[in-house]
């Protein structure tokens, strides 16, 4: 019984020294985070992610350690605004307006890295490409204006295990993370985000559909992009 109270004190004192309101009244502690290379979770417009500062290879590793993820699975970077996409990925053969109607929003747009990316080549190394967020949730998009950075962003459990959507999902891992910013339980499911290649001029490749896929597809069509099937939707499995 005295352990169990132990216990009990310990997680109370864990909570209040980790967990904060997903408010910009606390984004401070979170910038001065990221730019210290710790890890923080935080809630975005479909899950509860872990964030760090996406050129920081220790805090890149950290997040690979927390998650138990193979270093060959790539991550995602989030910016604070569309205007700052070009900083990290190749945008000038997209149509005029097409970022800007895709974000901010529940979609991850897969980009040429590019000579000209200022993102570590320690971040998935050994692709030319990366997936970039822009997400409809304000707290996450001031913490990445703040830090002058982009954030590797990821989905805040375990490899392998359901994503979450409230902060409980991933209790057992707060532990590992400077701050866990509650946001309450978020409403879109579980799905995460639409995730489209538009890597190739005037194609896109629907790489998981996500929760925005109609809303997605809506626009690109908008655009006259061309979809590229997967091979296993051209064999008609």
């Amino acid at each position: 019984m005295a352990l169990d109270s132990k216990r009990s004190k310990l997680g109370l004192e864990m909570k209040n020294k980790v967990v904060l309101p997903a408010t910009e009244a606390y984004a401070d502690e979170a910038i001065k985070a990221i730019k210290e290379g710790k890890v923080i979770a935080v809630p975005t417009d479909t899950l509860y992610g872990f964030a760090c500062d996406a050129c920081s290879t220790g805090a890149v590793n950290s997040i690979y350690e927390i998650k138990g993820r193979k270093q060959t699975s790539p991550l995602a970077i989030c910016v604070g605004d569309v205007s700052d996409i070009d900083r990290f990925a190749v945008t000038d053969h997209l149509p005029h307006g097409l970022l800007d109607n895709l974000l901010p929003g529940p979609v991850t747009v897969v980009l040429r890295r590019g000579e000209s990316s200022i993102l570590e080549k320690t971040l998935n190394p050994g692709l030319d490409s990366i997936g970039v967020r822009v997400p409809d949730s304000n707290f996450i998009r001031v913490i990445a204006r703040g830090s002058r950075s982009a954030l590797a962003l990821t989905s805040a459990n375990l490899s392998g295990q359901s994503s979450s959507v409230c902060i409980r999902d991933f209790e057992d891992l707060w532990e590992h993370c400077a701050y866990v910013y509650d946001g309450g339980l978020l409403p879109s499911g579980r799905a995460g985000s639409t995730v489209v290649d538009l890597t190739a001029e005037g194609k896109y490749q629907i790489l998981r559909p996500g929760s925005a896929l109609k809303e997605t597809t809506d626009i690109l069509h908008r655009y006259s992009l061309e979809e590229i099937k997967s091979m296993l939707e051209k064999a008609g499995l």
